[in-house]
Formats: C-alpha cells, structure tokens, sequence
C-alpha cells in the first residue's frame, strides 16, 4: 500500500509532549527551572484509511506517548492530532464521544486492563450500553457476535478475567474494542505480555479483522519481525521524533537513515550467513531531559560530521512514500560512500 488517495484519516503535526518532573527543594530555594522529560519533539506522520502503520523504535523513544496522543488519553503541549480533518482538542460533547467511539485503544497488558470483577458479559454489555450501541434486548445477541469475532467460546461470556490465559483476555479486549464498532484501532505493544507461542494467533487475528471490518491500525511494538509481518508502512521513532518512515518491505530491505540500519542490525538473525558484523550505533540513549543539539541521533551516528550537530535535519523523500531525516541524502543507497572525515560528537 503505497498509494494513499485522498486525505489522511489521522495527521499528526509538530506533536510536542513534555512531563514536568518534581523539582528538589534545593532546585527551588535555588530558583532553578523545574526540568522536564521530552517525550515527544516535533513528531509528523499521517495515517490512512485502511492501513496498517507500525511504530518502532527502542524503550522511552515515546511510541506510547504518541499512542495516547492519538486517542487524547494524553494532552500534546504543542501541536495537533487531526482526525478526518478535525483537531480532536477542539472537539465537546457528543463530538467528543464519537471520536472516543471511533478510535480506540488496546492495551498493553491484558492483566490489568480488564475489570477482575466483571465477568466477560458485563465488560462487553457495559461498552455496548454506554455508546448506545444496540437497544438493551439485543446486547446478549451482540455479545455472543463479539466471543465469536475474536474466536472465544460462548461460555466464556458468564467468566471473569483471572479464569482465561493472558492471549484470551488479550482476544477479550480487542472484542471490548469492537464492541463500539471503531474505525481506527490504536494497539499500544499488543502481544508484549504475551508468551510467543500466542503471539502469531493474536496477530494474525488482527489482521483477519481488519480484512474482515475494513479497520485501520496503528500498531505500536519493538519487535521488528512483528511490525514487518502486519505493517503497510513503518514509522522509526528516536527520542520523541520520527527519523524515517516508507512502505514496510523499502525500510526493511533498504533503510535510509542510520538509526534504522542500526535497529535492524541489532535485531536477532537465525540465518548465520545474513548477520552482520557492522557497528551501526556508538554510545548510550540520551537522556530525554536534556536533548542533543542538531540531529537527535549525532551522539551516536557513526556517520556524524558538523551539520549534524548544528541543525535538526527534516523528513524528507528518499523515493516514493519512503522518507527520511538525515543529512546525508544519499544514506542507504548503493552510491553512499562517506567522502569526509567522521566528527567526534561535542
């Protein structure tokens, strides 16, 4: 899917998300600014109707961040999330709640999403009851439709929470979304909790849906072989920003921008003859309260030289819908071949 007529269904725009940290009495005898973690810094993407765009990119890199972002879970301190040409910030009452219906989230952990003392009828009956979804004598009927949506037995309706294993209760929170018949479904690290043996049969059970139902997905995970198998296109997020983002098999089988190439080095490999001995990363992740200047990635580029380190490099086109931020322009492609002297990062 690389062809996307029309307007986005989401749009993302210089999405900016701070978290005040607590300052230290000596901190405010001393008159200092309270310091701040910046979770998200400027972040530009657009979601289309349909799709399945994954979001990657190490821990704290702000992949839920942007995912409570795009349901107002979370309130951006500068920017816009847009949601059919709509900044969803702007929107009360009964507009409000449409979105909250249409868009929906999944969370990360089926353990403690899930009320330990409503049985399985009441969480669905309840999302159906709420959004007005069918008229009271027609929700048991509704509710045997979802069980059988996400492939649960009928009996499991009348049980709570603690008497499934963690990949049903994860299959019971995708019917809870389903319940209010969504457009979009948000699915913050999904199958993370999840044994691997379980993690395919809920995957692929994503996908039967949104073939099934027409739902776009944002699928938010750091297992790359994850987001490869179930993404129409990537989005690589590094400390708060989206450094590059294309068509899922372009990114995977020629990134263009280092962080990319570093992420998928580092990524296990079973097949001896495809592993790599590259250093593609230098260094630890800085720290979110205090940003690198310039590109976020200088620090630990192993292709790093001055106007790195100066100017923030933008998501520009490396071909088709494939973008990248990065100085080199030319990164990734057969005739990269650095011709100066590497700069040791300030």
């Amino acid at each position: 899917m690389t062809n996307h007529p029309g307007a986005p269904l989401i749009s993302v725009e210089a999405l900016e998300k701070r978290f005040a940290m607590r300052q230290t009495i000596v901190g405010r005898i001393a008159g200092r600014l309270p310091l701040a973690v910046h979770a998200l810094n400027g972040v530009d993407l657009a979601v289309h109707r349909g799709e399945t765009l994954g979001i990657v990119g190490e821990s704290g890199c702000g992949k839920s961040t942007l995912a409570r972002c795009l349901v107002r879970l979370l309130e951006p301190n500068e920017g816009r999330v847009r949601f059919e040409g709509r900044d969803i910030g702007e929107l009360r009452g009964g507009e409000r709640r449409a979105f909250n219906r249409r868009v929906q989230m999944i969370f990360q952990d089926p353990y403690s999403s899930l009320n330990p003392r409503m049985t399985v009828r009441q969480i669905l009956g309840e999302a159906l009851s709420v959004h007005r979804m069918r008229p009271k004598a027609e929700i048991p009927v509704r509710i045997a439709e979802l069980l059988d949506l996400v492939r649960l037995p009928q009996d499991a309706a009348g049980r709570y929470p603690h008497e499934f294993s963690g990949g049903q209760r994860q299959r019971i929170g995708i019917a809870r979304a389903l319940a209010v018949e969504p457009d979009v479904l948000v699915a913050d690290e999904l199958v993370s909790a999840l044994d691997v043996s379980v993690q395919a049969q809920v995957v692929n059970l994503l996908l039967q849906l949104q073939d099934e139902l027409q739902l776009t997905i944002v699928f938010v995970a750091h297992d790359l072989r994850l987001v490869r198998h179930i993404s129409h296109r990537v989005a690589v997020m590094y400390l708060g920003k989206v450094i590059e983002i294309g068509p899922t098999e372009a990114l995977f089988s020629a990134p263009r921008h280092p962080y990319t190439m570093a992420l998928l080095d580092a990524a296990p490999e079973l097949d001896p003859g495809r592993r790599t001995r590259r250093a593609a990363t230098r260094g630890e992740l800085p720290s979110p309260v205090d940003l690198p200047g310039g590109c976020l990635f200088n620090t630990r580029c192993p292709h790093v030289f001055e106007r790195c380190q100066v100017e923030r490099p933008l998501l520009a086109e490396r071909g088709g819908d494939h973008r990248a931020a990065c100085h080199l322009a030319d990164f990734g492609t057969p005739a990269f071949e650095p011709s100066f002297t590497a700069a040791e990062p300030a």
